[in-house]
């Protein structure tokens, strides 16, 4: 069985409205490169409601880390910020956005205070026929049976050519 390494990327933005699709398609980028395409729908949706709350949340210094990681098995988003102030869970309806929509898209999450602030995290289980390659690599052509290649005859060498005969050229003076 083939585990794959563990995979990591991590950005640092000034959280604003106007950088959430740009996190989002570079999020996205990764998680083609990392072969969960069928990931970056929820996985994206969940991230942009956490820096969506960094936005509307967080007093002074907007600054925010997001984070992905790959074991293999699961794929673990976080958004880190510099407010010690902890999220709550103020609605279970998903329609409303928030942590909500967070739970909803995720297998479990959950926050995390931290010496200079908190970090959101959730993950997403990923069974391996989930992992699909984009094409379905197609069959080698069979190999052909192995016949031995007609013997050729020796190319002669310069020493065994009659260097004499050949004509040589003069240059020619023009004027």
């Amino acid at each position: 069985m083939h585990v794959q390494a563990a995979c990591r990327y991590t950005l640092e933005v000034q959280a604003s409205t106007e950088r959430i699709p740009q996190i989002r398609r570079i999020l996205a980028a990764h998680l083609r490169h990392w072969s969960l395409e069928q990931h970056i729908t929820p996985v994206c949706r969940a991230v942009d409601e956490l820096v969506g709350n960094v936005v509307q949340h967080v007093e002074g210094d907007k600054t925010c880390v997001v984070e992905l990681r790959w074991t293999g098995r699961h794929l673990i988003a976080s958004v880190s910020d510099n407010d010690r102030s902890m999220p709550r869970l103020t609605s279970s309806c998903p329609s409303k956005g928030g942590l909500a929509t967070v739970a909803v898209l995720s297998d479990s999450w959950g926050t995390c205070g931290t010496a200079t602030g908190k970090v959101i995290w959730f993950s997403r289980r990923v069974k391996q026929a989930e992992r699909l390659l984009r094409a379905a690599p197609s069959p080698l052509p069979p190999v052909p049976e192995f016949k031995p290649l007609p013997a050729l005859r020796p190319v002669p060498q310069d020493s065994d050519r009659d260097i004499a005969r050949t004509p040589r050229r003069e240059p020619v003076a023009v004027g």
